[in-house]
């Protein structure tokens, strides 16, 4: 059974950093795009940003700039850096394991539990 787990939310103040981990096991890793995505309270789970199998990357424009998403397939991650962060960032983080048609991404059955991340000061 596929198994994607994150960490590194926490509590941050505006305008600082964390930085996102997810460990995927029990997968041919190499072969699925990975996404995050993250869901506020009252709100439809986003995607925020995504890297295919060779390393492209698409980011939400809410987060263009602001976040990096990095991927190790020798240690099976994907890393999410979140600069610059804003009380509006503030969620659950979701990672996924996916694939991309033409760039978009599509999300697989394959969730993690989350990490929430809170920007308060």
């Amino acid at each position: 059974q596929v198994q994607l787990v994150e960490s590194g939310g926490g509590l941050v103040q505006p305008g600082g950093s964390l930085r996102l981990s997810c460990l995927a096991s029990r997968i041919f890793f190499d072969v699925y795009a990975m996404g995050w995505y993250r869901q506020a309270p009252g709100q439809q789970r986003e995607l925020v940003a995504h890297i295919s199998t060779s390393g492209g990357t698409a980011y939400a424009d809410s987060v263009q700039g602001r976040f990096t998403i990095s991927r190790d397939n020798a240690k099976k991650t994907v890393q999410l850096q979140m600069n610059s962060l804003k009380p509006e960032d503030t969620a659950v983080y979701y990672c996924n394991a996916g694939s991309t048609y033409y760039g978009d991404y599509k999300p697989s059955d394959y969730w993690g539990q989350g990490t929430q991340v809170t920007v308060s000061s």
